[in-house]
């Protein structure tokens, strides 16, 4: 009988590529995981791993094994949310992944909702960039995800993941005030001679930012990146740089920027995901309808 522990090992392993990355997640030494991997070989009876330079891949069998692992994790989930849904009183814990601007502005009206109604379910969150934290969900390190779609910039399809459209918002460019602006801009066409704040190379605004302008047909001036769009504003409001921020990221916030609608409004969506192995947890549904009651409400 293979051991189910070693079949979740080997099964990271192909996620996580290298057996010190699954060591890193895990929590255990990578001599411990290759120990056992070595016994879930013998238990196999066929060679599961081979040498790849310095590291291993996965052999064909190995390859049979994994995909029959995410059957199994997949009815143990639902089992476990089978057996949550039988009782009256919803309970049990929550890790949920988040963008910036959704952590700044949904999850505190959301986490105080949770609190109020469903005082026994633990909500964990965590900040990661959508794309990271949607593969993640579908590895199981999150039940759910809070992730974001620019126009023109599909975010990545897992198998499995269900995906729930939580809400839209516009996004414009942030332009210092008159009084900061030692270049006065009023249009996008003329942010041209302005220095910009983008988010990392990579990452979906950075690509919908640059496309935009190019299409308007000038290359910006990146001259300041990162990756937090509270600096972003604050580099405007200070007259050093202008920006296309989301309208989310301005709910509760004074601000002194100059906000004008771009060609075409782009809007971004805003959406959940989670696994369909664990749609039926009481603790999920109730964390994601409350999320989607926060977003409406902010409409």
């Amino acid at each position: 009988m293979l051991e189910i522990r070693r079949l979740v090992l080997l099964r990271e392993l192909a996620i996580r590529g290298t057996i010190a990355a699954v060591a890193e997640a895990l929590n255990f030494s990578p001599s411990a995981v290759s120990q056992q991997l070595s016994l879930l070989e013998k238990e196999a009876g066929q060679p599961l791993l081979r040498k790849s330079g310095r590291g291993v891949q996965l052999t064909p069998q190995a390859e049979v094994l994994v995909e029959s692992v995410g059957e199994i994790l997949d009815s143990l989930e639902r089992a476990e949310a089978g057996l949550q849904a039988s009782v009256t009183r919803v309970t049990g814990r929550v890790r949920v992944a988040v963008f910036q601007s959704a952590a700044l502005a949904l999850m505190p009206a959301t986490l105080l909702a949770m609190a109020s109604r469903f005082p026994d379910v633990r909500v964990e969150m965590v900040q990661r960039e959508p794309e990271e934290a949607l593969r993640e969900t579908w590895a199981r390190d999150f039940d759910m995800v809070i992730a974001e779609q620019y126009p023109a910039h599909a975010a990545p399809h897992h198998p499995g993941l269900d995906r729930r459209p939580l809400t839209m918002d516009a996004i414009r460019l942030a332009l210092p005030s008159l009084d900061a602006s030692l270049h006065p801009v009023s249009s996008l066409d003329e942010a041209r001679h302005m220095p910009w704040v983008m988010e990392p190379r990579g990452t979906a605004s950075r690509h919908f930012a640059e496309q935009l302008c190019r299409s308007t047909g000038f290359e910006p001036d990146v001259r300041y990146e990162t990756a937090d769009l509270q600096a972003h504003i604050r580099l405007v409001e200070s007259g050093n740089a202008v920006a296309l921020i989301p309208d989310l990221l301005w709910l509760g916030l004074d601000t002194s920027c100059r906000l004008l609608d771009l060609p075409d409004l782009p809007r971004r969506t805003i959406f959940t995901a989670q696994r369909l192995s664990g749609a039926a947890s009481p603790a999920a549904r109730a964390l994601r309808d409350t999320l989607e009651q926060v977003a409406a409400d902010l409409r």
